[in-house]
């Protein structure tokens, strides 16, 4: 009797056990499933960079005046303003994405910190004439708020450019 006594507390301990072995299995599969879409969504980050559309948008508006008015910028034609368009959707998808940490603010920073906070800075006034002519003050709202967190993060980072701050790093071998 005490034999299958024995057996029993055996089976019940390898029970518990084995369900608590599954239990963590699962949570490292969550995380493994985290980790890959995370690194899914950075290179769909930087292929959105890559595109010769979203190059020439750039492009377009890196030569305009900081805080260009919409007027000013509706005046050099359709398709400054298609570019300022593009502009504020790639980058309402970029803060959106950021914010919900399907990549992280480092990496979004590191990517497309710069242009974002100069695209902002010619954009900004244009972005507010839209929002009230179109009663919609969510227009760009996700491209200001990551220019907003770039802007206090780069007070708290280091402001050097990566050539200077990673200039003695070396790849593993």
């Amino acid at each position: 009797m005490t034999d299958l006594a024995t057996l029993a507390n055996l089976a019940e301990i390898f029970g518990t056990l084995t369900i608590l072995g599954g239990f963590i299995f699962a949570i490292l599969q969550i995380r493994e499933f985290r980790a890959q879409r995370r690194q899914a969504v950075s290179v769909e980050l930087l292929r959105s960079f890559q595109g010769p559309d979203f190059g020439h948008a750039v492009n377009l508006v890196r030569e305009l005046p900081d805080a260009i008015s919409a007027e000013e910028l509706r005046a050099k034609g359709a398709e400054h303003e298609r570019a300022a368009i593009l502009i504020t959707t790639t980058f309402e998808t970029v803060g959106l994405v950021a914010f919900r940490e399907m990549a992280s603010f480092e990496l979004v920073r590191e990517l497309m910190g710069g242009i974002a906070l100069v695209m902002w800075r010619k954009l900004e006034a244009w972005q507010w004439t839209v929002r009230d002519e179109q009663m919609q003050p969510s227009w760009g709202e996700w491209f200001q708020w990551l220019c907003e967190q770039l802007e206090r993060d780069s007070h708290e980072a280091e402001s050097l450019p990566a050539y200077e701050r990673f200039a003695s790093w070396k790849p593993r071998k």
